[in-house]
């Protein structure tokens, strides 16, 4: 990577410390922390990385909820936050092109007559759904005749499914895969309803530092670097996005 310019540093680091921020929710990409209590996985190992390139050291701050990510990149509180990509949240902050991507599908109860990922989407159809997650953005803008059930956490978007009796769970594949082995029966339906873009963001305001940030999940991905932390964090469901042509 080229030299990095001093306003770049001054944009994501300007005291030296990259402050960054990652969603704990997301199980495939935060998978623990350490003794000191900083998260762990490949997301934290991303912001790591970025930091490394920077030559500057890291503050790793993890949270709840995604909202409480945005508003740490939009409010400039941190130069970077890590969350998956979706058009509402790029109305306040600035996405890089994705790192990986996360199957989204649905799960539907035992002896349903949904067969199909395209059967979903039909009058009367209730779905259970974690609110503002990125398959719910997704979800919400695209859907044209099923209904979402919102829950607020992904634990309770599973116990909804369950105790409304309702017809489908949306989630990410590898979740409903491992939620679909306690419920007998259920199953989950082959391919997804849209992939999921884990990405960079940062401030609006910050328009060097996301071609920076851009570059850097192009070399990340070129060079294996995201593959190999997959395969060293054991993770299935997900995969290295495909680099962005240039235009």
């Amino acid at each position: 990577m080229s030299s990095i310019s001093s306003v770049v540093r001054e944009q994501l680091a300007p005291h030296g410390i990259l402050s960054a921020a990652v969603y704990l929710g997301n199980f495939l990409l935060v998978t623990g922390r350490t003794a000191s209590g900083e998260p762990t996985g490949i997301a934290p190992d991303i912001c790591r990385a970025i930091a490394k390139q920077l030559d500057v050291s890291l503050d790793l701050t993890g949270y709840e909820t995604q909202d409480e990510v945005v508003d740490a990149a939009a409010s400039g509180r941190c130069g970077i936050v890590l969350v998956g990509s979706d058009p509402a949240r790029a109305q306040r902050v600035t996405f890089t092109p994705a790192y990986v991507e996360l199957e989204a599908s649905y799960l539907v109860p035992a002896n349903s007559p949904i067969q199909d990922i395209s059967q979903v989407d039909q009058p009367g159809v209730r779905i259970s759904s974690f609110f503002k997650s990125a398959y719910d953005h997704w979800l919400q803008r695209n859907l044209k005749h099923a209904t979402l059930v919102h829950a607020d956490s992904l634990q309770a978007s599973n116990e909804l499914f369950l105790s409304e009796k309702l017809h489908a769970l949306a989630g990410l594949k590898t979740g409903l895969v491992s939620f679909s082995q306690k419920v007998p029966g259920s199953r989950v339906l082959d391919g997804q309803f849209t992939g999921i873009q884990q990405a960079v963001a940062t401030k609006k305001s910050n328009i060097e530092a996301v071609e920076f940030l851009s570059a850097c999940v192009e070399e990340f991905i070129r060079s294996g670097l995201v593959t190999n932390l997959i395969e060293h964090y054991k993770v299935q469901g997900l995969a290295a996005a495909p680099i962005q042509q240039h235009s």
